[in-house]
């Protein structure tokens, strides 16, 4: 994301923040990022640390109650709403 100047956008979560925080500075698409609040795979405050690396001029937080396991399935449909947003296409509600 950070060097693909094709990828404009992306929604993702749940990343192991070590891993990426020097390549997270360098992100400035449009982000949305999902996580656990109850993570017990990702502390809570590596994926607040994350987030906050990102330089992106709009970036979205969603966090959710629960373990890794839990990601609620809304958070899926979000996703690809915000991807189709930034892709320019309409999405139609499954529900």
């Amino acid at each position: 994301m950070a060097v693909e100047p094709r990828i404009t956008a992306t929604a993702f979560g749940m990343m192991w923040p070590d891993a990426l925080v020097e390549t997270a500075k360098h992100i400035t698409i449009p982000i949305e990022f999902a996580m656990q609040w109850d993570n017990e795979r990702i502390p809570r405050e590596a994926s607040l640390a994350l987030f906050g690396t990102f330089s992106s001029k709009e970036e979205t937080l969603h966090s959710n109650a629960g373990n890794h396991f839990d990601m609620p399935r809304f958070e899926a449909d979000s996703a690809v709403r915000f991807s189709a947003r930034h892709l320019g296409r309409a999405v139609t509600s499954a529900a």
